[in-house]
């Protein structure tokens, strides 16, 4: 007896491999000698990747962490910088209400009164995102199954940003 039943023992006889899903987290600051808010980022981005990384693996799914140290105008332009520091999935910023405050350690990098990003979750501020919030973005990135809205805005570099580079620039 003969059947065309499909072994999938192998060499894809059912058809082509599920495409495997991936994220692109981009990590994007401006200092991580000094600006302590972007160190803790890091941290705390590098230490929920490493929570989750298990469950993303298990359910085939890749992640390419990008960290981008933001050194020129030019180049924030181009990324579409709004604070730093920034963490985006797949070119989405985690966090959606911009807010900023005085940062004393980029204030003593550049010689001027300079903000960083104020991370809110749950309601309560954060000087560094907690690493349940991103493990919530990452999740909800891959097993949300919602499109996420582009933003279409046009671009402004915010003054914040321009007084840290023409500072920077003129050391």
């Amino acid at each position: 007896m003969t059947t065309n039943s499909c072994c999938c023992s192998g060499s894809n006889c059912c058809g082509p491999a599920p495409k495997k899903k991936v994220i692109t987290i981009d990590f994007l600051y401006l200092d991580l000698n000094v600006c302590i808010p972007c160190q803790g980022t890091d941290s705390n981005l590098d230490e929920a990747i490493q929570k989750v990384s298990e469950v993303l693996q298990a359910t085939d799914v890749e992640v390419i962490i990008n960290k981008i140290h933001v050194t020129t105008e030019k180049q924030a332009e181009e990324l579409k910088l709004l604070s730093s520091p920034t963490i985006r999935i797949n070119g989405h910023d985690i966090q959606l209400e911009l807010k900023e405050s005085l940062c004393p350690s980029c204030g003593d990098l550049c010689g001027d009164n300079i903000d960083c990003r104020v991370w809110v979750y749950q309601e309560k501020e954060y000087a560094v995102p907690p690493q349940a919030m991103i493990i919530e973005a990452i999740l909800n990135e891959v097993y949300g199954g919602k499109e996420a809205v582009p933003d279409n805005k046009p671009y402004v570099m915010p003054d914040n940003l321009k007084k840290f580079f023409a500072k920077m620039s003129s050391k």
